[in-house]
């Protein structure tokens, strides 16, 4: 199986790109790639607490590497820092980094268009796919998360901090994204079918931040094996 490293945001559609590659038997990885903001020590934009990024990482029983990045990051200097890392996992012998991205052609353009620099190439699993089977099929396959970030000027606050599934995705108002893929909301996943083990959280504060309603989650002493 071709080597891969795999862009890991913590949240669903990650999680279900990874399942993809799992059941394809084609790639393995051999390490999650997060962006943490090094002013917050959490994941850019999800939002997630860096501890908890790392208990994910072990229940999946896969690495982890970090990227960090300053708040309020240029795109040259996330390009450079990200280059650097990805460089040396080629000289490692990986070509390939694996993306959750669904639709959004500029993401992908701006994804191969810097990884074709070094000589490295994207792979995009759920790419084209319908994101209302997409959301669909996450719930149907056991996987929980809940909603981390919500964008407050299309989604009520009361849907911060919900468990997605079938009714959370019945109530999105229309013209919002099942997927979130135009950045609606943003997820965390605790459990599912490519977890050894269930990441064990709580709710913490809901902060308003911008036009961004963010729900903290809270790290527990030990998680609950399944």
């Amino acid at each position: 199986m071709e080597r891969v490293l795999f862009c890991w945001s913590g949240g669903k559609d990650s999680a279900l790109a990874l399942y993809e590659i799992i059941q394809g038997q084609i790639y393995e990885v051999v390490s999650l790639l997060t962006t943490v903001t090094e002013d917050y020590n959490r994941v850019s934009m999800h939002s997630t607490p860096r501890v908890l990024l790392e208990q994910q990482a072990e229940c999946l029983g896969l690495p982890l590497e970090i990227v960090y990045i300053p708040k309020d990051c240029s795109i040259k200097e996330y390009g450079a820092r990200m280059q650097e890392t990805l460089t040396r996992f080629k000289q490692d012998g990986v070509l390939s980094v694996v993306f959750g991205d669904i639709f959004l052609e500029d993401v992908r353009k701006y994804r191969e268009n810097n990884l074709v620099k070094i000589e490295m190439q994207a792979v995009f699993p759920l790419w084209g796919r319908d994101t209302v089977t997409l959301a669909q099929t996450f719930v149907a396959l056991g996987f929980e998360a809940i909603t981390t970030c919500i964008d407050s000027r299309v989604l009520d606050k009361g849907f911060i901090g919900r468990t997605i599934d079938e009714s959370f995705l019945s109530e999105l108002p229309p013209g919002v994204d099942p997927c979130g893929e135009n950045g609606e909301y943003h997820s965390f996943v605790l459990n599912g079918p490519v977890f050894k083990e269930r990441v064990d959280c709580t709710h913490g504060e809901v902060v308003l931040r911008d036009s961004f309603c963010f729900c903290d989650l809270l790290q527990k002493e030990t998680a609950i094996t399944n």
